[in-house]
């Protein structure tokens, strides 16, 4: 097959990492005879210091041009003045509405030869295997008004969660659809007993699991999900929520797996749409360019842009276990490193990945 890629190293990490998962994807093209053709273009920081906007309009027309989005990282302390107009995560917004993609999937996987990484016990984390589906355009992160002012007490901040029933349906139907694939549960995590927007979701929710009466079904509020999944995350498959949870605790679950250097995603819309690949993990601004950053997390995103947008599940397949393979022979990077082993590098973990899948 030939697919267009836009690729937004962006910023910290991000253009380390991406050049692996470029590197990767170049070997998946040469082993099973496609043809990818990347475009690099600003997004983040990196952006607004070249053109004012975290998100150029060529970059919007590029990613709209291509088959799916692989992203990097935006952010950094160079931009977090919080009074700033501008900065790199409202790009990262835009792009994500641009694309209209509004269910990102988090999986949540503990390789066996990283049990021992995990801050919690190795028995207490075995089998756990969870995927988070986030909904990403509404919520709270866009909800308006949204502001700060000056009032007579001092500054004063707003912001609005704001859910309507269809931006809920759909991200419950994705959920639904995925349980079927896998161990058939879907939990939703909302905070129905304080908030109406949450009282919404869960009338919402509760109609589409009577939608699929062989999915088992449960509702949990976020704070006890919080600590269900530091004591029971084994108990759970897949897991849906809206958009500030879903970045909580897809967050808090990544430390089951020892590294959020460890976990990919996928931003995905309607069926046909364009894709937004990225990993979870931030900028990273205290490791870049030390050459040390784990690339596995985009390594693995690019993975599930195989599976995804262009539906080449042997492919994906062949990644994931060529990753599987170096973590088993013990290769290791900083983040997910033993105490006394020497880590490798970025492009040392990438290269290992490489060679393994020109070996298959």
């Amino acid at each position: 097959m030939k697919a267009k890629i836009t690729l937004l190293p962006g910023d910290g990490i991000g253009p380390e990492v991406v050049a692996e998962a470029r590197k990767v994807l170049d070997v998946i093209a040469s082993k099973f005879n496609h043809t990818f053709t990347f475009s690099e273009q600003l997004a983040g920081g990196i952006a607004i210091d070249q053109t004012g906007n975290p998100l150029p309009e060529e970059t919007i027309g590029a990613c709209l041009e291509s088959d799916a989005v692989l992203l990097g990282a935006v952010g950094g302390p160079k931009w977090s003045d919080p009074t700033a107009k501008v900065r790199p995560e409202q790009g990262l917004l835009q792009l994500r509405k641009s694309l209209n993609a509004f269910a990102n999937l988090r999986p949540v996987k503990v390789f066996d030869a990283l049990a021992d990484a995990s801050p919690l016990k190795a028995e207490r984390v075995q089998g756990v295997d969870i995927m988070f589906v986030r909904e990403l355009t509404g919520g709270i992160y866009f909800g308006q008004p949204s502001g700060r002012e000056m009032v007579p007490e001092g500054r004063s901040g707003h912001d609005t969660m704001r859910y309507n029933e269809m931006e809920i349906r759909r991200v419950l139907k994705v959920a639904f659809e995925l349980a079927h694939g896998r161990r058939r549960k879907v939990t939703s995590v909302d905070k129905a007993n304080v908030l109406a927007t949450m009282r919404v979701w869960r009338e919402v929710a509760h109609e589409v699991a009577a939608e699929y009466p062989d999915i088992e079904y449960e509702d949990v509020l976020v704070d006890a999900m919080a600590m269900y999944l530091i004591n029971r995350p084994a108990d759970f498959d897949v897991v849906v929520t809206g958009n500030m949870f879903g970045d909580i605790l897809s967050d808090e679950a990544s430390m089951i797996t020892g590294s959020l250097g460890m976990l990919p995603s996928a931003a995905l819309g309607e069926a046909g749409s364009i894709g937004l690949y990225e990993p979870i993990h931030g900028s990273a601004p205290d490791i870049a360019g030390k050459g040390i950053a784990n690339p596995l997390a985009t390594i693995l995103s690019a993975a599930m842009m195989l599976r995804w947008s262009f539906k080449l599940h042997e492919e994906a397949e062949a990644v994931e276990t060529a990753v599987s393979h170096i973590l088993a022979a013990g290769h290791r990077t900083r983040d997910i490193a033993y105490h006394g082993e020497n880590p490798i590098g970025t492009v040392e973990m990438g290269d290992l990945v490489a060679q393994a899948l020109s070996e298959r």
